[in-house]
């Protein structure tokens, strides 16, 4: 994988890149025999965005030196609240991503399914909310950024759940 950033270290494999991103190769990166379950989020591209149908591509643009710590921040805080996480796979695309194509993949493993979830769930929310990564979508009335963007939040602190 041709990657911009990528962080691979133990049992966290972070990064942004400008490749196809593949959920079985995460998967099965992330599944550990201590492991029962492993759960995964693949976000893709969809022909629809707030207030705009026919969206074609999305061009992700991202503050790079900011991405990695805040993807190991997420990890440290999900590490803190599900101790029994073994794997954890955080990677997203940047650059132009067509329609249909995944943008961002997550994925845990944890000896049970309820962990695996929830800290999945966790992970996909706190990137979409902490991380500076934000979205030029291209439809058939133009180009433009996502009217859906919020500002970046602080990223999580260990320790302060």
């Amino acid at each position: 994988m041709t990657h911009v950033l990528a962080s691979a270290q133990g049992d966290n494999w972070l990064e942004l890149t400008t490749e196809p991103l593949g959920a079985e190769r995460a998967l099965a990166w992330a599944q550990r025999p201590s492991c029962g379950a492993v759960a995964c989020f693949v976000g893709t591209v969809r022909d629809h965005a707030e207030g705009r149908t026919g969206v074609q591509a999305i061009d992700y643009e991202a503050y790079t030196s900011q991405v990695l710590p805040r993807f190991e921040a997420i990890v440290s805080s999900a590490r803190e609240r599900w101790p029994d996480l073994a794997r954890i796979v955080v990677w997203h695309r940047v650059g132009n991503v067509e329609l249909g194509d995944v943008s961002v993949v997550v994925a845990v493993s944890t000896p049970h399914r309820a962990e695996a979830f929830e800290a999945c769930w966790y992970v996909i929310d706190t990137l979409k909310a902490t991380t500076p990564i934000w979205k030029r979508e291209t439809w058939e009335g133009g180009t433009d950024w996502s009217p859906a963007a919020r500002p970046v939040e602080p990223a999580p602190r260990v320790g302060q759940q």
